[in-house]
């Protein structure tokens, strides 16, 4: 792995890819739709699963878009999810961010280089930034979004819920994160060199019973299941019951009536 790199936090488990392969470019790009073409070429860093990839292929086809993840497992998920569609405008591989040549990528080839809540993960945002750039065509945009943990918010209080969040920020800081990364997203790109930035925000709301379901389900699995577990013991931020506590409050938070949880992002289209 570069060193430039630094370890995610989340993992693939189940319930990672649970939350990511319910993204579309519509509940998760939507910031970026107006700017997006027929016949443009994307670069999407951080594709996960595939679900906004595949959706942004077809907004700009014949255009050509090319897909990379650090992730072999990831990435044959993505190829199914562009395969399952019948696109024949996208290529998906395994590639690394600070290293795109090595990958056969070029620079300056993409009217658009695309980031999804990739920056919170690497331990040089800024730099990764200026290597979206370099993969730009002159003129072309640069766009990113990222969730900022700390402006999250939701109803009831739960004492449970907030040694939730102590715990991810302390493990996705250990990995050289930043869990916040929404309110940093115009910084960045102003210290990566952009001189034409807009900067935006979004949020994504879970209120429904159906959506407290979902969301509370996925998370009360991550908690006690996932690689972010996993990091919790190694790291001995929590025990075994401390985690099962945790998964509880995520329960007790699906099951009341007035439940409601607002992640926040933040956004940037940033020109090349």
């Amino acid at each position: 792995m570069n060193t430039k790199t630094s370890h995610y936090t989340h993992g693939h488990h189940e319930s990672v890819l649970r939350s990511h392969s319910w993204r579309t470019a519509e509940n998760s790009a939507k910031y970026l739709l107006p700017f997006i073409k027929k016949g443009h070429t994307i670069l999407d860093i951080g594709c996960g699963p595939g679900t906004i990839t595949a959706d942004l292929a077809e907004l700009v086809y014949p255009g050509q878009l090319v897909a990379i993840d650090s992730s072999e497992k990831v990435v044959e998920v993505a190829r199914e999810a562009i395969n399952s569609r019948g696109l024949q405008n996208a290529h998906v591989m395994v590639a690394d961010l600070y290293d795109l040549e090595s990958a056969g990528i070029q620079s300056g080839s993409f009217d658009v280089v695309h980031a999804h809540q990739v920056l919170q993960h690497v331990s040089d945002p800024v730099e990764a930034l200026k290597a979206m750039r370099s993969a730009c065509k002159p003129g072309g945009i640069v766009a990113a979004r990222d969730s900022d943990y700390h402006a999250a918010t939701w109803y009831p209080a739960s004492s449970g819920l907030d040694r939730w969040m102590e715990l991810y920020q302390k493990i996705a800081r250990a990995n050289g994160g930043e869990p916040d990364a929404g309110r940093h997203m115009l910084s960045w790109a102003q210290a990566a060199g952009f001189r034409k930035i807009v900067p935006l925000a979004s949020c994504w709301c879970f209120a429904t019973p159906e959506d407290r379901t979902w969301w509370g389900g996925l998370w009360a699995d991550r908690i006690t299941k996932s690689s972010i577990a996993d990091q919790a013991l190694e790291m001995g931020l929590a025990t075994k019951s401390d985690l099962e506590e945790l998964a509880d409050a995520w329960r007790e938070w699906i099951e009341s009536p007035a439940g409601w949880y607002v992640i926040v992002h933040g956004e940037v289209i940033c020109w090349a």
